[in-house]
């Protein structure tokens, strides 16, 4: 039986133990990353660690998930306020780009270790996640594209910014407002209007470099 101050050590161990992950990742990459480092990194013993996680694996997913949910967050709150659909997309690109284009640990593992990452990008595992992207936004668009067309709207978007992202010489910065706007308003809003058909191919998505 857990004690009554457990669930708060507990919330509190995988809160450092997230962060700690997070940090060694980014300084060495996931292969060279060891519990023995998240535990020396979180304060705590690896005995403490593995009380609530069986593996190393086992951490980086919790913390993968955890970043998935704040920058989920991140996004949404965004948009929140967007009177527009041009604002609404501005304000998820530019969002999307401060928090993954500035993302430390996700940075040195594209640039280190592509191989962790291209899976869950191309072929199936891209249609995957850009699937599930387009989840995510659709309520974010929903009120200017209309229900129906929302999750449709929202990979869209999500494609985009996969590809700016991923593009070696991006023609968009996506922390510059000004200029996605810009873009914005030419290449991406014409097609999410609900008069004007979704384009028939997607953008080309440069590989992860």
């Amino acid at each position: 039986m857990l004690t009554e101050r457990e669930p708060d050590a507990r919330r509190d161990l995988e809160g450092r133990a997230i962060a700690a992950v997070l940090a060694c990742v980014a300084r060495q990459g996931i292969r060279k990353t060891t519990l023995d480092d998240i535990a020396r990194e979180a304060g705590c013993s690896r005995a403490t660690l593995y009380r609530y996680f069986s593996s190393k694996q086992a951490v980086l997913a919790a913390a993968v998930l955890a970043e998935r949910e704040r920058v989920v967050d991140a996004l949404r709150r965004a948009a929140a306020d967007a009177a527009t659909l041009e604002d609404a997309v501005v304000a998820l690109l530019v969002s999307a780009g401060t928090e993954l284009g500035q993302h430390p640990a996700l940075r040195f593992v594209a640039d280190f270790e592509p191989e962790r990452l291209l899976p869950q990008l191309c072929f199936a595992g891209g249609d995957r996640l850009l699937g599930v992207a387009g989840q995510v936004l659709a309520p974010s668009l929903a009120r200017f594209v209309g229900a129906d067309d929302a999750a449709r709207a929202g990979e869209w978007v999500a494609r985009v910014a996969l590809c700016l992202l991923c593009a070696p010489a991006p023609p968009v910065d996506l922390r510059d407002e000004a200029t996605v706007r810009s873009y914005a308003r030419e290449f991406i809003v014409p097609a999410l209007h609900r008069s004007a058909p979704f384009p028939s191919q997607p953008p080309h998505c440069p590989e992860v470099t």
